[in-house]
């Protein structure tokens, strides 16, 4: 435990009438007005490296690109693969486990070793890959890589330790299970069709063993070729050439029939007794035409022929389709008796399983569901019912169900948020599902002793918002909510903006959340906020509208003179009953055109709505359009539920709303918020090319000036009742009528020549992300553009200074300050820090009624890099929270007796620190480096340069085993912790070898030591960063693994038995083994074994199955070793006994001798 003391001087400052002080890093500047008054901030770091381990815990969503599937029907646990080689494994809900392949080739095939714990996977490198799955992070146990083949299929007959490899040469190997070695013996392609054919039969598509006899294997080539091979006599019994290619067949269980599925949309009946032809040729889906022909239908992909002991068998394939049926979704058809039912899905089926009661492939079937792999969903069908409904999915497969654009994670949240939510979005869920248990319940899962609240939130490109349970390393949905609802829907062709915006206008790009007050903020791509009230009760209301221009004027300014003599700006909507109406055009707006474009981006409903129990649209506010030019997007924001004030910023500038009296407060440029505290020097803000472009600190000027004393000529001075709205002079007011200004800087032209006005929202998969423009050419192309962490929109370098982050919360807006005030710490993209203070009323009605007054910007701070977060300790190390409101139903029934009252919770600085004085540390972080400052001397403590190579995406002041660290995550992949407040490394690991722009957007970090970021458009990738969480993960992971028996084989009967074969009798190592068949070339295949083996094992042991595995084993080894004992000891004595009995008759023999007769 280290002690970290700083000796400051110079606490008191310079007299208020002076200017700001330098804000570079030190001391306070300035002539201190009394001697300085040593203190010592002595904070006990507890944090140390051992304290950090970086590990993935668990993955959530559809898994991206699937592309195979497979079911143990005895343990019930389904594997998915996907195209990027990673291994989805499902079981009971909270049994989740996602496994990847190091080489990261796409999965063909999966095969279960049934009952058995493992999973055999076939890869598109031609590599099979041996899975342990008795332990929570299954493992590799062997891999074989073929060298000169390439693997089409795999069949792995029940309760055999023999797999079948079809190649793409139309060879078949057989590989040893258990040891993961090539059997010599081979099925050529040459020698299984007849000498005479001509052509090749193709790749093998089908194995499969007979149901009746396991020694004769049927395989299927693509050409239409199938051949039943007999094991023991190596040669074919039948061999079937058919017109149409095949893509697969499905047996009866008694073995005496199969069917095969054709690329002509046919499904054929082969009769073994018989098989020169098929006994039956259908096309499902094919009808005769005029002419008599059949329609020509699509490729049917798949088949299973699934027996029923009381009803028809199931016949269930996928495809098929006519082809003159143009538009038509994908289908899966049931065919049961003479009844067809054809079931369309919303994507492109991967592949479909029955599940059966019975894993003996010689029983009858009887099967119960269906499971059916989409492009982008996961869907079981209940067989049993003849509706064909399907199951309600306990797994949170639907993320993407429109593309995820952001994400917010929240640890330890209030424990009363997760039931209201879940008991709302309860209210709102589809019916008809099936009323049967989810069939896949395999493994095992306990909620662990280590768990608590957190809930995600995810917004989407339509405009909704998901907020899922994520305690306990699950997922689980617990209410949606549509932003789209708060305005009309936009017709086509309606006006400026519906030409232009395009077809995701709803798309949400931030919020921001407050659990204890339970206000909810939503930022869309439309350049609006939406600001949300939870409330247990359906209403009736009517959505306040407030219009905010923050953004150019429609003309050139010449100089600053004029635009002194024509102030612009336009008045917002008053707080009136009409909430949404048209504004007179702004004394600066000369020209018509101007005029007519002063309308938003999305019609707000003005007219009163019934509104359902849940977060319930109170307010409204949209930036304008100017002049033909679009509102540019909000790139910061913050709302303080105990203030009832919400900010925000964009690359034009800030504003801030009263969001209980419906009032703007503040609308100013960025340049405006400085006054004469501006730490640079600038040029006359004319348009832009009389402005340098100011992408980083190396191109401003080092001379720390403020510009002319023209700037203190604000435009937006005496707009309201004589009031000051600029924050450079003195405090001011909204006024009385609340009719507030917006205020606007001299036309700076915002877009490039080629840019489009409005982009289409994407996806945080694809969406667009500027990074910082590094200061050379060579590095600006080998780097991404440039971007904000806390905004999702990109920031060209021809935007100026832009708001990056804001922060509401209690400090000292100055160093004279005695008291700590509400404040608002801004950020900019130039590394500038700015205080604004406040002044609001206390008192209920008062908060209602008085104005919240903004005083002139105090403080000026600076840090290399974009402003990305702020955060406060107090001088004892500990967090600051912001101050709120306690949660109160705004549509609660009155109670006269009890009037409702306003709820304040309030962390004052100075409260829980008698010790060290007034006083708070302020931690500050931007892309490049990380500071501490104290407050209210604004001296900087500690600094840190986090990256010169790189830029930080993602900063958050977290809380990890009892104390506070700051979490950085970088664009070069890494992931850093830093002690506060000293700012010492703790952990740098480079977790990521490259980043790409969906993780960059979506990267969070929470309390518990955990983060979250999209790993896929579909997939969301939970992290700990924290040693204790890594050490309990295996206890909060479920197990695959359960010992379950497996079920018997049904009793086949004498006369069965007699002349069904001898089946029985089949026994393949007699057959595949190296004493039989001999060794495989070992050119053919090379065996890897894997990392999974005695780290599996050790894993394994660590767990109930584990320890009584091992207790088994050990009473075993001990039972044998006592057996081993009495053998010997009954040897022994039977040998002393022998000699007992030659040594008396040998003395017998020779008592009566003499010596010499010896």
């Amino acid at each position: 435990m280290k002690k970290f003391r700083k000796v400051l001087d110079g606490l008191t400052t310079s007299s208020p009438g002076g200017t700001m002080g330098s804000p570079s890093c030190g001391s306070a500047a300035g002539t201190p007005t009394a001697a300085p008054t040593p203190k010592e901030i002595d904070v006990q770091e507890t944090l140390v490296s051992e304290n950090f381990q970086l590990c993935k815990t668990v993955r959530h969503g559809f898994p991206y690109q699937p592309t195979a599937l497979a079911f143990d029907p005895v343990q019930k646990i389904l594997a998915i693969g996907s195209r990027s080689g990673g291994v989805r494994i499902l079981g009971r809900p909270g049994v989740d486990c996602y496994c990847q392949h190091e080489s990261g080739a796409a999965v063909l095939q999966l095969q279960f070793l049934v009952n058995e714990g493992a999973l055999v996977t076939a890869c598109a490198d031609d590599t099979l890959h041996l899975w342990n799955l008795r332990q929570r992070r299954p493992a590799v146990l062997h891999s074989l890589k073929f060298n000169r083949e390439r693997i089409t299929f795999c069949h792995l007959p029940f309760q055999s330790k023999w797999l079948y490899v079809g190649t793409e040469r139309g060879n078949t190997h057989i590989v040893n299970i258990e040891s993961f070695i090539l059997s010599g013996y081979v099925i050529m392609w040459n020698k299984a069709i007849e000498l005479s054919t001509k052509t090749h039969p193709g790749p093998v598509v089908h194995l499969s063993d007979s149901p009746k006899d396991e020694g004769k294997l049927l395989i299927g080539f693509e050409s239409g070729t199938i051949v039943q091979w007999d094991l023991r006599v190596k040669k074919a019994d039948f061999r079937i050439y058919y017109d149409e290619a095949i893509h697969s067949v499905g047996w009866h269980h008694e073995g005496k029939q199969f069917m095969c599925s054709h690329s002509d949309g046919s499904l054929t009946m082969w009769n073994l007794r018989n098989t020169t032809k098929p006994f039956q040729v259908t096309f499902p889906h094919g009808k005769i035409q005029k002419d008599g022909r059949k329609e020509s239908c699509k490729p049917i992909l798949k088949v299973e022929y699934k027996t029923c002991r009381n009803s028809e068998p199931f016949i269930i394939f996928s495809g098929g389709l006519s082809y003159d049926k143009a538009g038509r979704r994908p289908t899966l058809t049931i065919m049961h008796g003479k009844a067809i039912t054809v079931l369309e899905m919303d994507y492109p089926i991967v592949e479909f399983m029955a599940l059966c009661e019975t894993p003996y492939n010689n029983e009858v079937q009887e099967p119960y569901a269906v499971v059916v792999l989409l492009e982008k969903d996961l869907i079981v069908v209940d067989l049993t019912q003849s509706n064909f409904p399907v199951f309600e999915n306990p797994y949170p497969m639907d993320i993407h169900e429109s593309p995820v654009t952001c994400t917010a994670y929240f640890a330890e949240c209030p424990p009363d948020i997760i039931p209201i939510l879940y008991s709302i979005g309860a209210k709102h869920k589809k019916t008809g599902y099936s009323q049967k248990e989810w069939p896949i319940a395999g493994g095992t899962w306990t909620l662990g002793s280590h768990t608590y609240p957190e809930i995600i939130i995810t917004g989407h490109a339509d405009g909704s918002i998901k907020f899922w349970d994520a305690s306990a390393i699950t997922l689980q949905m617990l209410y949606k909510l549509k932003t789209s609802k708060a305005f009309e829907k936009p017709k086509q062709g309606e006006g400026r903006a519906a030409e232009l915006v395009e077809e995701d206008p709803f798309a949400v790009q931030m919020v921001s959340w407050c659990p204890q007050s339970r206000i909810f903020c939503v930022v869309g791509i439309s350049a609006h906020i939406i600001l949300y009230r939870f409330s247990k009760y359906d209403a009736n209301t009517q959505i306040v509208s407030l219009e905010v221009r923050l953004q150019c004027e429609s003309e050139d300014v010449i100089s600053p003179s004029e635009n002194e003599n024509n102030p612009c700006f336009t008045e917002s909507s008053s707080h009136s009953p009409q909430p949404h109406q048209q504004h007179p055009p702004s004394p600066g707006s000369r020209t018509p055109e101007g005029i007519k474009d002063s309308i938003p981006c999305l019609k707000v409903k003005d007219r009163m709505v019934r509104v359902p129990p849940g977060y319930q649209a109170e307010l409204v506010i949209q930036l304008l359009w100017v002049d033909g030019e679009p509102p540019q997007q909000i790139t910061s924001l913050d709302v303080n539920s105990a203030y009832g004030l919400l900010a925000f910023g964009n690359c034009n500038g800030l504003a801030v709303v009263d969001y209980m009296q419906k009032t703007i407060l503040l609308c100013v440029s960025t340049l405006d918020l400085y006054g004469a505290a501006d730490p640079y020097q600038r040029l006359t803000r004319s348009p832009r090319r009389n402005r340098q472009s100011t992408s980083g600190l190396t191109e401003l000027s080092d001379n720390q000036q403020s510009i002319d004393m023209e700037r203190s000529k604000s435009p937006t001075s005496d707009h309201v009742n004589g009031h000051c709205t600029s924050p450079t002079s003195q405090p001011c007011s909204a006024g009385k009528p609340r009719v507030p200004m917006g205020p606007e800087g001299p036309r700076l032209t915002r877009r490039g020549p080629g840019r489009p006005p409005f982009r289409k929202a994407q996806s945080a998969a694809c969406m667009e992300i500027s990074l910082p423009v590094s200061h050379t050419e060579e590095s600006r192309e080998n780097s991404f553009s440039r971007s904000r962490s806390s905004s999702v929109s990109s920031i060209d370098r021809d935007t100026k200074e832009a708001i990056t982050t804001l922060q509401f919360g209690e400090s000292y807006g100055r160093k004279t300050d005695a008291v700590p005030t509400p404040c608002l710490w801004v950020g900019t993209s130039l590394g500038v820090v700015l205080l604004i203070p406040m002044s609001i009323p206390t008192d209920q009605e008062e908060r209602m009624e008085e104005p919240v007054t903004i005083g002139p910007s105090g403080a000026v701070l600076m840090l290399k890099g974009s402003v990305l977060r702020f955060s406060f300790l107090d001088c004892m190390g500990a967090l600051l929270q912001s101050p709120y409101e306690v949660w109160r139903d705004p549509n609660a029934p009155e109670d006269p007796d009890r009037p409702r009252k306003r709820k304040l919770v309030h962390f004052s600085p100075s409260s829980s620190q008698d010790t060290c004085g007034d006083g708070h540390l302020a931690v500050v972080c931007s892309e490049r480096q990380a500071k501490v400052f104290l407050l209210p001397s604004q001296s900087c403590l500690f600094v840190h340069n986090i990256t010169e190579s790189s830029f930080v995406l993602r900063a958050d002041v977290v809380s990890v085993s009892n104390s506070v660290c700051l979490a950085c995550f970088c664009a070069n992949g890494h992931v850093m912790t830093l002690s506060l407040p000293s700012l010492r490394p703790l952990m740098d690991i480079n977790y990521l070898p490259l980043t790409d722009m969906r993780i960059a957007r979506t990267f969070c970090f929470t309390n518990g030591g955990q983060a979250l970021y999209l790993s896929s458009p579909t997939e969301i990738q939970r992290i700990t960063y924290s040693q204790e969480m890594c050490d309990n993960l295996q206890e909060m992971l479920g197990e695959l693994f359960t010992p379950i028996e497996t079920p018997e084989a049904q009793n086949r009967g004498f006369l069965k038995g007699f002349f069904g074969g001898n089946a029985n009798t089949f026994d393949r190592e007699e057959l595949f083994g190296e004493a039989a068949a001999g060794k495989a070339s070992r050119s053919l295949a090379q065996h890897i074994p894997g990392q999974g083996g005695m780290e599996g094992m050790k894993v394994a042991a660590s767990g109930v199955v584990g320890d009584l595995a091992r207790a088994r084993i050990a009473l075993d080894e001990r039972g044998q070793r006592l057996g081993e004992l009495e053998e010997r000891t009954a040897l022994m004595m039977t040998s002393a006994e022998t000699f007992s009995k030659h040594a008396h008759e040998l003395m017998l023999k020779c008592k009566d001798k003499k010596w010499y007769q010896f």
